[in-house]
């Protein structure tokens, strides 16, 4: 069992035991119900990528290049269009939240990178001093969300900072996350900002450390209780996985493509499991 995966476990029982109930939730099933949930907050999870300890469960399948795919959408198309998303990635599941007829998710995400130039800026200041202690993504912009509706983002804020061991420099990364649906979003959210991680460490040369992983609001929804039992239940595989990002140190961040991305040694606990999307 990796770490992840006990900390999974250890997360699903926590809600399940300790965990309170939404009032006034805003998420919908699509027939149109309620989506509540139990959640606790101030979840906080570490781990040491340069010694093998990736945020991914062994104990259902997670689609790693789906969501690699979208965060090349937000961080280096740096667009809300959904043709570009489904177009140029094959990614679909965006659509549920088009505003209007507009083929956009509003100004959110890749739009607000855009308006900015967040990652040419933390390029910029990296390149000049790896040391500065301002290397911060943040997506939450009270302005765009006042110009157009669309879901605010969950995983709104990233920070990074280096430290020399030994001669090597190591990019430690923090992703911040205002809420997170526990069974079906956690590992793939975590390890989409891993791998934004690896891709500004490979655009310097550097190596990936530490990654460090705080949610405010952790929940299962009440449609999602009998998977939370499966997954409980459930031994995970003897399989150790790793995300390996396969180009040379120094290549460009906007020249990685999705294909670079190689999920090793991930062998996980099938069948999937289905959960009804709260949109």
């Amino acid at each position: 069992m990796t770490k992840a995966d006990i900390i999974f476990k250890a997360n699903i029982r926590k809600i399940l035991d300790e965990g309170v109930w939404s009032e006034q939730a805003r998420p919908k099933y699509k027939d149109g119900t309620t989506a509540n949930s139990k959640y606790i907050t101030g979840s906080f999870a570490e781990y040491d990528l340069s010694k093998g300890e990736f945020p991914i469960t062994t104990l259902r399948p997670i689609a790693i290049k789906s969501a690699i795919k979208e965060l090349l959408w937000i961080y280096q198309d740096q667009s809300n269009s959904l043709d570009v998303l489904e177009d140029k990635y094959g990614v679909h599941y965006w659509n549920e939240w088009e505003v209007g007829n507009t083929r956009t998710i509003g100004e959110r995400y890749g739009a607000v990178v855009k308006k900015h130039d967040i990652i040419g800026k933390i390029l910029k200041q990296l390149e000049a001093n790896p040391w500065n202690r301002r290397n911060v993504i943040s997506l939450w912009d009270y302005e765009a969300f006042d110009e157009t509706e669309g879901l605010l983002p969950c995983a709104f804020q990233t920070m990074f900072d280096v430290r020399r061991v030994d001669g090597d420099i190591y990019l430690d990364a923090t992703l911040t996350q205002r809420s997170n649906d526990m069974l079906v979003a956690h590992h793939i959210n975590a390890m989409q900002y891993v791998a934004l991680q690896m891709m500004i460490a490979k655009h310097f040369g550097w190596k990936v450390g530490k990654f460090f992983y705080f949610i405010n609001n952790l929940h299962i929804y009440d449609n999602q209780f009998e998977q939370a039992e499966e997954l409980l239940r459930r031994e995970a595989t003897d399989c150790l996985p790793r995300l390996v990002l396969n180009v040379p140190d120094g290549t460009n961040f906007f020249d990685i493509r999705a294909e670079d991305f190689e999920l090793v040694d991930y062998d996980p606990v099938k069948p999937q499991l289905k959960f009804d999307l709260a949109i």
